[in-house]
């Protein structure tokens, strides 16, 4: 199974960038999309399906904001828009969907995490997220395999970003924020995939519009994908793909050794 995330700053603006072309190409059995920014008349007959990949969607109610996507291949058992908490859901940030069958039960996720990076009040709702988000995961974890792909909004330890030192009171670097991903990852259990295959310095996938950030390389690792140990343990390869610019994201591309 190759599992797709990518932030998309807009689908409409990554489609006229090739993103939709480029995706064809790739022989993706699940794609996860955040910041969709459009809603249901934008998206439906033009971006709700991806060659053979079926999309759904979890939109904010706010025209031209948030809102993610997950397209996949394969039918699911059950598809479930939002985490049950009005603040969050008016956002469009939780779509996941289920594919059971006797024996298994695993979900696949795309998650759009707030940025706390327009200021204190827009921080505050990233914390709010955070704490709601820690249980829900586990009790989704107490109950089934799951893998979420997500823009987190948090560059978890020094490695995941290029200018460390210079972001430690910056939001997407705050101590709290790492702390709650090791949290995640220590004592919630789940994986930070990627890095199971991939420990090497300067794996980006958002860089700034400011300052030359690209053509510097002057990146954080934002993207992710987050993982009960059992499926976890079936990635086989992780790639990031910088050849095109879809967004100020990169897509980033696991394969598991997974059928639905």
């Amino acid at each position: 199974m190759r599992f797709i995330t990518a932030n998309l700053n807009g689908i409409r603006s990554a489609a006229t960038k090739g993103f939709f072309d480029w995706l064809e190409q790739q022989q993706a059995d699940a794609v996860g999309v955040q910041e969709v920014k459009a809603q249901t008349d934008v998206v439906q007959g033009t971006f709700d399906q991806a060659g053979d990949l079926q999309g759904h969607f979890h939109y904010a109610e706010k025209k031209g904001y948030s809102g993610v996507g997950l397209y996949v291949k394969e039918t699911p058992s059950d598809i479930i828009t939002g985490v049950g908490v009005d603040e969050f859901d008016q956002e469009g940030r939780w779509i996941e969907k289920r594919f059971d069958k006797p024996g298994r039960k695993l979900s696949l996720i795309s998650c759009y995490f707030p940025s706390g990076s327009s200021g204190e009040e827009r921080q505050e709702v990233k914390f709010r997220f955070l704490d709601m988000l820690y249980p829900h995961l586990l009790a989704l974890k107490a109950e089934r395999e799951f893998i979420l792909v997500a823009d987190v909004n948090i560059a978890h330890k020094e490695i995941d970003l290029k200018n460390w030192k210079g972001n430690l009171k910056n939001s997407g670097f705050l101590p709290e924020e790492r702390a709650w991903m090791t949290k995640l990852l220590d004592d919630g259990g789940l994986v930070d995939v990627f890095r199971t295959l991939n420990d090497r310095a300067e794996q980006y996938t958002w860089w700034s519009n400011r300052g030359q950030a690209w053509a510097k390389n002057v990146g954080w690792r934002l993207d992710y994908h987050l993982a009960t140990p059992g499926v976890a343990a079936l990635a086989r390869r992780e790639a990031i793909y910088l050849a095109q610019r879809f967004s100020d994201h990169a897509p980033l591309t696991v394969d598991y050794d997974l059928k639905l």
